[in-house]
């Protein structure tokens, strides 16, 4: 082999291994700089969309709960206590706009904001300095205290996608408009850079959005009844809720488990003794709950008494039944979310993966 060979095999392997080197220590910093969660699909049934939305009022609820997790770093960065819905707020994973009025406002200061709060297709929240109290809190329209500082703040990301720049654009201009009017101070985040972040972060978070499946089929070729399903639901702790699904509901109100029509068509009270279907589907929404590896363990036993009692069958996508190996394979992908979310500081079933996971 000549010099020149050699030359050009070692300046080769030389870029190689930078390259190598240079990705692994670009996704060290990717995998520090986001947590949150986001959306996946995969071909398999067993693994489902999202069934349902959690409420303000439980996300609240939840959040009291789940403060000791779910403090993000600057939470506290001007020294003042926050609620737990503000400790939620972060540049990662919202836009924020701060408005800092001369002089002490109420909330009927962001009137613009509460008339279009619905148009930029991710939550919305506000957090206000209270002049009294000199702690940050969450403000709603009708909130009574006076403050001298508001956070506006857009959620970046949810299962329908990152935000867009034009919404991000909008949302800006509307907290400008709202400054200029109070003739107060406002810190106005860059869109672009929002915007390319928001993108990264529903990127990064897409394969942690996992929901299993169950599916329970009649042994014997038979239709279920409609009374026979809610009976036995019913039986373990199940209730019909206005999704036309049955939730079984975990000890801070949050739904656990869910149980819907195999094609997806909805329960209702008044047709339950009219109702005949193929098949039902055991559904665990994985970053939505705490401990989803435990939860499944759950999941596969209720599976397998409600089939014995509706004397059916669990099978996986194909209508075959579900083997053992099958379900390890569930929980090891299960564990392995579990695992990736704990280590982007974002745990399963906490509130801030359930904002993110809504």
């Amino acid at each position: 082999m000549s010099e020149l060979q050699i030359s050009l095999l070692g300046i080769g392997i030389t870029v190689v291994l930078t390259i190598y080197i240079y990705n692994w220590w670009q996704q060290r910093q990717y995998r520090r700089k986001f947590s949150a969660a986001f959306k996946h699909r995969h071909e398999d049934a067993l693994y489902r969309s999202a069934v349902e939305m959690p409420t303000e009022e439980l996300l609240d609820e939840k959040m009291e709960q789940d403060m000791s997790i779910s403090m993000l770093p600057n939470e506290s960065q001007h020294g003042y206590p926050v609620d737990a819905m503000c400790a939620l707020l972060d540049e990662e994973t919202d836009y924020i706009a701060v408005i800092s009025p001369k002089s002490p406002v109420g909330a009927n200061a962001l009137t613009l904001l509460w008339q279009q709060r619905f148009d930029f297709g991710k939550n919305v929240h506000v957090c206000g300095l209270s002049a009294a109290s000199g702690e940050w809190g969450k403000v709603i329209a009708d909130s009574p205290s006076a403050y001298t500082s508001f956070k506006l703040a857009l959620q970046l990301v949810n299962r329908s996608g990152a935000a867009s720049e034009a919404k991000l654009m909008d949302f800006r201009e509307l907290a400008r408009i709202i400054a200029a009017q109070l003739h107060a101070a406002v810190v106005l985040p860059d869109v672009a850079e929002t915007a390319a972040r928001a993108l990264e972060l529903d990127k990064y978070c897409a394969a942690v959005d996992l929901i299993i499946g169950l599916n329970i089929l009649p042994s014997n070729e038979h239709m279920l009844s409609g009374n026979d399903i809610a009976r036995v639901a019913e039986q373990y702790g199940f209730r019909l809720q206005a999704d036309g699904t049955f939730h079984l509901i975990d000890t801070h109100g949050l739904t656990l488990f869910s149980l819907c029509n195999e094609d997806n068509t909805p329960f209702q009270h008044h047709t339950l003794d009219q109702l005949h279907v193929d098949g039902l589907t055991l559904l665990l929404d994985v970053p939505r709950v705490e401990q989803p590896s435990l939860g499944f363990d759950q999941m596969v036993t209720l599976a397998r008494q409600l089939a014995k009692e509706l004397h059916a069958t669990i099978v996986d996508a194909h209508h075959v039944a579900l083997s053992e190996g099958s379900i390890t394979l569930i929980s090891e992908r299960i564990a392995a979310v579990e695992a990736e979310m704990r280590a982007s500081h974002i745990i399963a079933g906490s509130v801030q993966a359930r904002r993110l996971f809504s």
